[in-house]
């Protein structure tokens, strides 16, 4: 009968996801066994330690500490996409310190400051917690996903069958961050010996606008590819053509507005000083999703 493995796993909830299904699978966090839970068993694929985790059905919030069959040393946070997840995160937070869970790491977003809406409340209440020595803790703030392009429906079809990328962004730069680079920092927090108790703003390392992005497709793909810049209003319209309810399309035009502004102007090492690794450019994104793209310009009438 094999040993018991003597280290507590890690829980990333939200293990098949952009940056859980990368997570589980870093260096890093392969020091320690993993559990990858994800809403239903199908999505959890073949990892050893997948298991069904439902924010919305507490019956699964005890799965993963039933198959850790012990304490866990940490759980990553990646909070359902419903408009306010706040108050269900944070009872979920309360639930697994009830089960002697210690350490925390949230994956929250650039655009929200802790004690703002959704994961910023949660925010503020791991560092209430926190300061109270009562969790160690750590809350991520990466900026727009460079995977966006090659995983989001919405863009993957105007690239690939117009040619046309499309914001309300104007010229306006964004630090576009990788979710590999992403999984290295949330690794780290997740592993270290000492506790990181602070946020960290995960940015990538080039400031580029929808326009730029639109230049670096065109040299990968052999064909133009061009940015239109749409009013605030026309950007939630078309996102709702393609199912997203109105409040979330709302939501994300205004996100895009904030960016028109400056919101998103920055840059930082963070990647570097945290993960020890040199953020990847999203040309070498674009190289590896090319064929995501790839088919027939049509023009639109």
């Amino acid at each position: 009968m094999a040993a018991r493995d003597p280290k507590p796993p890690i829980l990333v909830i939200g293990g098949t996801g952009t940056v859980g299904s990368r997570l589980v699978q870093h260096p890093s966090s392969r020091c320690y066994p993993v559990i990858a839970a994800s809403q239903s068993r199908s999505q959890t694929g073949d990892h050893d330690h997948g298991i069904v985790f439902d924010w919305h059905d507490h019956n699964t919030w005890s799965n993963p500490f039933s198959a850790a069959g012990g304490p866990l040393r940490a759980v990553y946070i990646v909070a359902s996409p419903v408009m306010d997840s706040a108050p269900i995160t944070m009872e979920f937070i309360d639930f697994a310190r009830d089960k002697c869970v210690r350490r925390f790491v949230l994956q929250s977003s650039s655009a929200t400051e802790s004690g703002g809406p959704a994961m910023g409340k949660v925010h503020a209440y791991l560092r209430e917690l926190g300061q109270r020595g009562e969790v160690d803790w750590a809350v991520l703030r990466p900026t727009w996903f460079q995977q966006n392009f090659g995983e989001q429906l919405f863009h993957i079809k105007f690239i690939k069958d117009e040619s046309r990328l499309y914001s309300a962004t104007s010229d306006a730069k964004i630090p576009w961050v990788s979710a590999d680079d992403i999984a290295a920092v949330a690794a780290k927090c997740l592993t270290s010996p000492d506790p990181p108790n602070t946020e960290y703003l995960v940015l990538g390392p080039e400031l580029l606008s929808y326009s730029d992005i639109a230049d670096i497709l065109t040299k990968v793909l052999g064909r133009k590819i061009v940015h239109v810049d749409l009013s605030r209003r026309d950007l939630e319209m078309r996102h709702q053509s393609f199912g997203v309810p109105e409040e979330s399309s709302k939501m994300m035009s205004a996100l895009q507005t904030s960016i028109k502004f400056g919101s998103e102007n920055r840059t930082n090492d963070a990647i570097l000083t945290l993960a020890s690794a040199t953020p990847k450019m999203f040309a070498e994104y674009a190289e590896s999703a090319k064929a995501i793209w790839a088919g027939q310009s049509q023009e639109t009438h």
